[in-house]
């Protein structure tokens, strides 16, 4: 081995992605990114909306003021983003959702 990271090295995202999955496996399925950049990260995603968001950080016991807020694309999409540590690994959500109004745009 030249130093590269191998897939021992991701051993904390992919056991909280397991006990996630039998922990909460009722809860809606996200999009999901695993990384060599950041091996000790698992992010989810969600896109329909920002209830999956909400349910996964109620489940995840992240208190609503850790929640950051912005507007992307012109405005046109809200972001909600959060992170904790769950069993070892660092978990972050991220929720798109349609935003209120393009930027220039009428109300």
């Amino acid at each position: 081995m030249n130093g590269m990271l191998t897939l021992d090295g991701m051993a904390a995202p992919l056991r909280v992605l397991r006990l996630l999955a039998v922990d909460f496996g009722h809860l809606p399925a996200p999009s999901l990114d695993l990384s060599n950049v950041y091996p000790e990260r698992l992010t989810l995603r969600f896109h329909d909306g920002l209830h999956a968001f909400e349910t996964w950080r109620e489940a995840l016991a992240i208190p609503a003021e850790d929640v950051t807020h912005r507007v992307q694309g012109q405005g046109t999409t809200r972001v909600l983003e959060a992170s904790a540590v769950y069993a070892g690994a660092e978990v972050h959500l991220y929720g798109y959702s349609d935003g209120p109004t393009p930027l220039g745009g009428a109300a």
